[in-house]
């Protein structure tokens, strides 16, 4: 489908616009966002890293279970660098290497409750918060119980 039968809804002052905001549009560095979304995913993942070895070393966690403090310690961070508005400016230079890790999905909730918590802790901040998040919470559930059954009824990953 070519772009002219796209624009066809468009009356012909619209489309003489589209084309002259598409000519001066400037060019996207897609190589430096990606290298900058794999810098600061990654430096996010050493930092989880550092944060898991150290409570194996210090607390005597083992593999398996050092993982969930380290995602509570991580998650703690993120709230706290959202609240003081350095994790919003990272996500600006970084782009998605800062929204993919749990970290994001710790700022997205964070973000909305600071942004409503003007309107009360019930009705702005209680209410708000879950608004972007919860769609992402509520497939995760959902997707959870169907592995869950799926694996109950094969008989996989028994006692």
């Amino acid at each position: 489908m070519s772009t002219k039968s796209k624009m066809k809804k468009l009356t012909w002052t619209q489309q003489e616009y589209q084309e002259l905001a598409k000519q001066r549009e400037p060019a996207r560095p897609v190589f430096v966002n990606c290298m900058r979304a794999f810098l600061v995913g990654g430096l996010i993942c050493i930092v989880g890293q550092f944060i898991k070895e150290g409570f194996m070393r210090w607390f005597d966690f083992d593999q398996k279970t050092a993982g969930d403090p380290t995602v509570a310690v991580l998650i703690f961070i993120s709230v706290l660098l959202t609240g003081f508005g350095v994790y919003d400016k990272l996500a600006q230079w970084a782009g998605a290497g800062s929204a993919v890790p749990v970290t994001g999905f710790a700022n997205s909730v964070c973000s909305a409750a600071l942004e409503h918590r003007s309107e009360g802790y019930v009705l702005g901040v209680g209410g708000n918060m879950f608004k972007l998040a919860g769609s992402v919470i509520v497939f995760g559930t959902v997707a959870a119980f169907v592995v869950g059954m799926v694996h109950w009824m094969l008989g996989i990953g028994g006692q």
